[in-house]
């Protein structure tokens, strides 16, 4: 027998579920059990709670430790938005649920979001948990009766960030982690631990984010929950902390709830509601009504405080005080142990949570354990910053103490009374400008917004960034006034006057901002604060390169300037895009992390920013190389140029460039020697002795008014000229040597001998000697190559070396010696998977799962660990081969593979694939 009652507040928030009308909800719960309702700080009377208004004009100061800067990050279609529509719904954001498949929700609003189905950007949005406005007084610790509080009791502000799952906008929530406080990492209860949420996990580490996990989709027929948590401990490299076990109806049942192994209750949903209403049971009813499901509880309850106690020594002093006993540990004392372990970097424990949100099952507890388990701002790794070259942490810079540092390695070190003097004078200078910076700001996102123009999104470090502020951007050395603060609930938005810190908001009105800059603003609206503030950099993002790439075409010449200028903003928007004019075909190149990637940068290049553009096909810039030395080939120029009489003469010799050897020694008779696009131009003049003049090179033998200057520009631009155009394939001329001869006595004619009339005879001398190698040794197809570096795991090391060495004509240079590319960094997440193989492994057999209801003798029993050893190839492959590689490769690695690359060098074609190509070339595609 259950009876009902209305409530205003549950334990945790976990049932405190408001609708938008401020009406309590119905929840059942045992009778008669004063005791039972104490601790769950249950009321029976109702409170009225007024509604979450989104109309608000201005920002209310929340208490910093009321504050949730939270992301949720996860491979795609793991139910991201899904999960995020839910919280919306439950906090009373929302007076329905949105659906992904009907276009209806709340975080996905682009056009092409709702269309595919899919999150494009990430979407910030602003709730509070449980429903109520946030005050700022401080939080209770513990009740009237001693016994703790949970901080989920009292409301608190959640910043969310809805990220995509695409590997292509793997950017895109790289920006956004960097300026989260915690995570959310969301599974797929079927799929398991996905490509995706392995390098986004990767990423998070990187930036020793607090993380919990969320097991969803646990209704669906495939469901395993415990191969899941196993894959946990072997792919993600942590001690997944079970707190839920999913709840079948009589064991191998539909799903219908949860087994809470922290409180040592069920929560039950009722199949088909919105989920508002939880029947809850305690672990003696569970013996009662799913004794199977109450033994596997108590397990998980053992499991838990047995894992808690290698990290954390309370834990095992509490555990002792209760005589030992697994199940008398409080639940307040297992969630403030929770908590440590998730806010310390060198624990490897994450708690792991189970639901379905598609079935509206398992949110408001996840809910609860973000608001119990994952930081406050204050309490969040401190961020690192850069000033003048030296890096510390933001509290550091606060405090004055990195300003001093950095002062003392820009000045020269003294020594004595004079340094001491000098070192409080810094001191004090120090902390007079830093308690002048009133706001320091990271702006992590730039979104160009159709009805309010660019928007650009902030994170607030310290101080608090007030609307008519002038802000200094250190990026870009430049000031801009912020004329309009928001506050950003998704594609809807409340003006506001400020910004404090450890908040994230909008800056509307800035024109030069871009992803990734700094700004700060200082007392009296100064246009420049004082050095070296000029030089912070708040946690700057190292941008991936590029691996897709497509072309980019105006309609007509009217409309490139237009396409420009939309380039230039997406560029503004997203610098993981790159522009590049090719200067040989003249395309302008777009480049990017996938086809997704650049197919939907087209969309928003055409549809939102208006551009009469189209994408096409990549030409590839292949070269031409003689295979022989040609015959000493001489021409004498002799026409009138421009209504003048011009006449030279130039011998030239073409021969292969040998790279290894080096060139001919330099004598006097030499007076040019250099490379020029993969070519080597000699020029030779015998007997033209130079006579040094002041500021000008002057020879008795040249050409009234000519100096050596003009005579070798001359010269070499005709050299030029004829190797830019091949004689067999028209392609440009690489890997050739030009040796220009030029006899005073026989191909200077004085006056008539005109700086053009030597760069025509060079230039017809250099091209007949190129027929004439053609003639003879011929010449070949030179293609450029790329240096590849790919990303794999075990499994898939085989498949990936025989299809570049096999399939694509590369060759493999090395395995597991990774070797940054030129102009590149180590990438972060490389170094983050570096430090992760010192760690001892996880066994996955070791580590407490649940029995899965459905699990067959091939699912799940054994997880052998080398699975998820990472294995580095690098290659050399040519780039044709490269063009829409990104897709192939997903396909071999099932999605775990990455790659960058980086041009190498052009390489001779064989005579089978040089046929090819030219086929291809000649229409026959």
């Amino acid at each position: 027998m259950w009876r009902e009652v209305k409530v205003a507040a549950t334990y945790g928030g976990m049932l405190h579920t408001f609708p938008w009308n401020g009406r309590g909800s119905i929840v059942a719960l045992p009778p008669g059990d004063a005791l039972y309702e104490l601790q769950l700080g249950l009321r029976s009377s109702y409170t009225h709670l007024r509604g979450f208004s989104t109309t608000s004009a201005t920002w209310q100061t929340e208490t910093l430790d009321r504050t949730r800067n939270i992301g949720i990050i996860a491979h795609i279609d793991a139910g991201k938005t899904t999960t995020t529509e839910r919280m919306l719904f439950y906090s009373g954001f929302t007076r329905r649920i949105g659906d992904v498949d009907e276009g209806s929700t709340v975080t996905d609003f682009l056009p092409a979001e709702r269309a595919r189905g899919i999150t494009i950007q990430s979407a910030a949005i602003t709730f509070h948990w449980p429903p109520g406005e946030v005050d700022g007084s401080t939080l209770q610790q513990t009740g009237a009766d001693g016994a703790p509080i949970p901080r989920s009791a009292s409301p608190h502000t959640i910043n969310l960030i809805d990220t995509p799952g695409h590997a292509d906008f793997t950017f895109e929530v790289m920006r956004s982690l960097r300026i989260l406080d915690g995570a959310v990492c969301i599974l797929d209860g079927v799929a398991g631990v996905e490509a995706q949420t392995e390098q986004v996990w990767n990423q998070a580490s990187t930036y020793k984010i607090p993380r919990v996990i969320y097991v969803n989709k646990l209704d669906r027929d495939g469901a395993a929950f415990g191969r899941t948590v196993r894959e946990v401990s072997s792919r993600l490299g942590v001690y997944p902390a079970v707190c839920q076990i999913p709840w079948f109806q009589g064991g191998n049942g539909p799903f219908v709830g949860v087994a809470d192994a922290i409180h040592l209750q069920g929560l039950r949903w009722k199949e088909g509601e919105d989920g508002r209403a939880v029947k809850m049971a305690d672990l003696q009813q569970l013996e009662a009504e799913e004794p199977s499901l109450a033994q596997e509880l108590r397990r998980a309850r053992i499991a838990l405080v047995e894992l808690l106690s290698e990290q954390d020594e309370a834990i095992v002093e509490k555990f002792f005080e209760c005589d030992e006993d697994h199940l008398a540990v409080s639940s307040a004392d297992i969630i403030e142990s929770l908590r440590r372990c998730v806010l310390d970097q060198s624990s490897r424990i994450v708690p792991l949570f189970a639901g379905a949100s598609f079935r509206n099952m398992g949110v408001q507890p996840l809910l609860d354990s973000i608001v119990n388990l994952l930081p406050s701002p204050p309490e969040a790794p401190d961020p690192e910053v850069s000033i003048g070259g030296v890096k510390g942490g933001l509290r550091r810079l606060l405090s004055g103490d990195l300003i001093v540092e950095q002062s003392e390695q820009a000045t020269a070190p003294s020594k004595g009374k004079q340094h001491k003097k000098k070192k409080s004078a810094l001191q004090s200078d120090s902390k007079d400008a830093i308690s002048k910076l009133q706001s320091c700001a990271l702006a992590f996102k730039v979104v160009n917004d159709p009805k309010r123009g660019v928007l650009v999104y902030v994170r607030v470090y310290s101080g608090s960034l007030d609307r008519n502020s002038l802000l200094f951007n250190t990026n870009l050395h430049l000031s801009e006034r912020a004329p309009r603060l928001l506050k950003m609930y998704a594609n809807d938005a409340v003006e506001v006057d400020s910004i404090p810190a450890g908040h994230i908001g909008v800056v509307v009105g800035l024109k030069q901002t871009r992803t990734g800059d700094t700004l700060v603003s200082y007392a009296g609206n100064k246009a420049t604060p004082p050095e070296p503030l000029t030089s912070l950099q708040l946690r700057p993002i190292a941008v991936p390169p590029p691996v897709f790439f497509t072309s980019v075409e105006p309609h007509s010449l009217s409309e490139e300037k237009r396409m420009q200028e939309s380039l230039a903003l997406l560029l503004r928007e997203d610098p993981s895009l790159h522009v590049t004019m090719d200067e040989e075909s003249g395309q302008t190149l777009l480049s990017g992390m996938g086809e997704l990637h650049l197919e939907i940068a087209r969309d928003r290049l055409i549809n939102d920013l208006k551009a009469k553009a189209s994408m096409g096909r990549i030409e590839i810039g292949y070269r031409e190389s003689a295979l022989g030395a040609s015959n000493p080939i001489t021409k004498i120029f002799d026409k009138e140029v421009a209504g003048r009489k011009g006449k030279a003469g130039c011998m030239a010799v073409v021969e292969p460039l040998d790279e290894d050897a080096s060139p001919e020694q330099v004598d006097q008779d030499t007076l040019l020697l250099e490379m020029y696009d993969g070519n080597r131009i000699i020029i030779r003049a015998p007997g033209l002795q130079a006579e040094h003049s002041r500021d000008e090179e002057t020879s008795p033998f040249l050409p009234p008014g000519m100096d050596l200057v003009t005579f070798r520009a001359a010269l070499q631009n005709g050299a030029m000229a004829a190797l830019a155009r091949g004689p067999q394939f028209v392609f440009p001329m690489h890997n050739t040597q030009v040796t220009l001869t030029v006899d005073p006595t026989s191909h200077l004619f004085g006056n008539e001998t005109t700086a053009s009339a030597l760069s025509a005879a060079a230039r017809q001398a250099t091209a007949a000697a190129l027929k004439d190698v053609q003639a003879g040794a011929g010449t070949t197809m030179m293609e450029p190559v790329m240096n590849v570096i790919i990303s794999v795991d075990e499994a898939s090391l085989g498949s990936v070396v025989h299809d570049i060495s096999s399939s694509r004509g590369g060759h493999i240079i090395s395995l597991d010696e990774e070797v940054p590319l030129p102009g590149t960094d180590a990438s972060p997440t490389s170094q983050s998977a570096l430090e992760e193989e010192q760690l001892p492994p996880i066994d996955p057999n070791r580590v407490y799962a649940p029995p899965d209801p459905f699990e067959t003798p091939s699912i799940g029993v054994e997880i052998p660990v080398s699975t998820a050893r990472p294995r580095t190839i690098t290659a050399k492959v040519p780039l044709k081969e490269m063009v829409g590689y990104l897709k192939h490769l997903r396909s071999l690695t099932a999605g775990r593979g990455t790659f960058v690359m980086s041009v190498d060098r052009f390489e001779n074609m064989s005579s089978q694939r040089q046929k090819a190509v030219l086929a291809e070339l000649r229409g026959g595609f």
